[in-house]
């Protein structure tokens, strides 16, 4: 249901500014999450082990204050004013002029264009504001990625219920194309998992990779996997082969999956 009193230009418009916002908590979250998992992973094998956890300070986020990693000085709200700051310090730090990567923009903008998208194509209704959440979540799964090559749980999975949750409504497809999607998602690439690994002997894909397809199909439907599959998988033969000829890397270099679904899975959205 639209809301009525909002004319779309405001409203992709208003998206833009929310998109900017949310890009830099994206920001923190790609930072940030991966190092939360690790200092947990350690905890557990501490515990497992019959240790006691190492103390460590708190650190989620909300807390502590962003800083920067040279000097530690304590990012103030007007240095992280999303994409002007970044141009008014020249993309580098106040206190001691290390440079501050361009991706922390990017992200903003990013965040921003999936939004304004999101809007223009279904409207200042549920629809576009669950679709605007979906690309979002895409969004920060791909960066952390291609950082860490994990596609953490505590992504995937959200995703992955609350494309069920909001097609009980049929938002995007009929509930019964979701449910079917999420199954035939991860089993299409478990079976690949399980093939690769017999012919093989090893690894050839994360449990992640998985969980990011049942997710798209509980978004998308069943009916929009094989595209979903046919233009990751396209993509990444194009850019691994592309590495493979410029960075001169071999075969046997690991290639994250993750960012490829997620662009196919946002392409789909509005295909």
């Amino acid at each position: 249901m639209p809301f009525p009193l909002l004319d779309p230009a405001v409203a992709i418009a208003a998206a833009g500014v929310l998109g900017l916002l949310v890009g830099s908590f994206l920001n923190v979250v790609i930072h940030r999450l991966p190092q939360m998992l690790e200092r947990g992973w350690r905890a557990q094998c501490a515990e497992l082990a019959g240790q006691a956890p190492a103390e460590e300070p708190a650190y989620n986020l909300v807390v502590p204050r962003s800083a920067c990693p040279s000097c530690g000085h304590r990012i103030a709200a007007v240095e992280n004013i999303p994409v002007v700051s970044w141009l008014a310090l020249r993309g580098k730090c106040r206190a001691c002029g290390t440079a501050i990567p361009a991706r922390y923009p990017i992200v903003e903008l990013l965040g921003a264009a999936l939004a304004m998208v999101a809007i223009w194509q279904f409207g200042p209704t549920a629809k576009g504001l669950a679709a605007c959440g979906f690309l979002w979540t895409l969004l920060a799964l791909t960066f952390i990625d291609a950082d860490t090559q994990l596609l953490p749980d505590d992504l995937t999975l959200p995703l992955l219920w609350a494309g069920l949750s909001v097609n009980l409504f049929g938002l995007f497809v009929p509930l019964a194309e979701a449910v079917v999607g999420a199954i035939a998602g991860y089993l299409a690439l478990w079976s690949v998992y399980w093939l690769f690994k017999l012919i093989r002997g090893k690894e050839g894909m994360g449990y992640g990779d998985f969980k990011l397809l049942a997710a798209l199909g509980a978004w998308l439907g069943w009916k929009a996997l094989p595209a979903i599959v046919l233009l990751s998988s396209v993509a990444g033969a194009a850019i691994g082969i592309a590495l493979m000829v410029v960075h001169r890397r071999d075969g046997g270099t690991p290639l994250q999956f993750g960012p490829y679904l997620a662009i196919a899975g946002a392409t789909a959205l509005f295909v």
